[in-house]
């Protein structure tokens, strides 16, 4: 397989997209970002485009301006995703449908738009950012767990419905990443408990047997690696970044 040239990466304005974003130009590609707020985008200085991935038109819309501007997509990371913790006693199916809107759909849309284009060459890289949360089950974010494990059954489908192509499917599966989400699920045991900030970061870095967070260059690199000539081979695997958890 040639060296692909033309990666979209959803929500690629601030951490793990915005991340792999740079890793993947500072390789030579050419990368579309897209998202759903024009700021933190702009602020990436990569071309991009206001995209929300639960919207399928919006979504076939944002690929077309896309390959428009920069050639045919040969890598699309899924990386657009959102967590709420609820316990499943107070959960609505409105909740549940929201977790599965941006985090199982959106992973169907984006992927859909791209797939032509890969399709026509016979070669391509489709990525999930998933989470251990595919992998395992976690309290209080069923909605989350449902979601990403529909994410991972997903992938492990269509890697073998594509699996006689040039193009591989992947999940990366991170445990709790240093992102600005990580930020909004301490604060949020914070008004829940009473913890300090501090005790509830401890909370969550004891799932992991290193006993630390997740950095987003580590899940760039990963993806990188996956888009390369030597992960040709890799295909329907769900790569666990998490110390050691799963």
């Amino acid at each position: 397989m040639s060296t692909p040239r033309h990666a979209v990466v959803t929500g690629g304005g601030t951490g793990v997209g915005a991340q792999i974003a740079h890793a993947l130009a500072g390789a030579g590609m050419a990368v579309t970002i897209m998202g759903r707020t024009e700021e933190p985008l702009r602020l990436q200085n990569l071309p991009y485009q206001l995209c929300d991935v639960t919207d399928p038109d919006a979504v076939r819309t944002a690929f077309t301006a896309a390959r428009d501007a920069q050639g045919p997509i040969t890598i699309v990371i899924a990386n657009a995703g959102d967590a709420a913790s609820i316990p499943f006693a107070k959960m609505t199916v409105d909740d549940l449908k929201r977790m599965t809107d941006v985090n199982l759909a959106g992973v169907f849309n984006v992927w859909q738009a791209a797939l032509p284009d890969m399709k026509a060459t016979d070669s391509g890289r489709m990525i999930a950012i998933a989470s251990t949360a595919g992998l395992k089950g976690y309290p209080y974010v069923s909605g989350y767990c449902a979601a990403k494990h529909g994410v991972v059954g997903l992938t492990r489908a269509l890697s073998l419905e594509l699996a006689k192509t040039g193009i591989t499917v992947n999940a990366i599966c991170p445990g709790f990443i240093e992102t600005p989400m990580l930020e909004r699920s301490i604060d949020n045991i914070v008004a829940k408990t009473g913890m300090s900030a501090n005790d509830a970061a401890t909370s969550l870095t004891k799932g992991n047997p290193q006993r630390r967070f997740i950095q987003t260059d580590e899940v760039a690199s990963a993806a990188l690696w996956l888009c390369s000539d030597a992960a040709r081979s890799v295909n329907g695997h769900t790569l666990s970044l998490s110390g050691g958890e799963i």
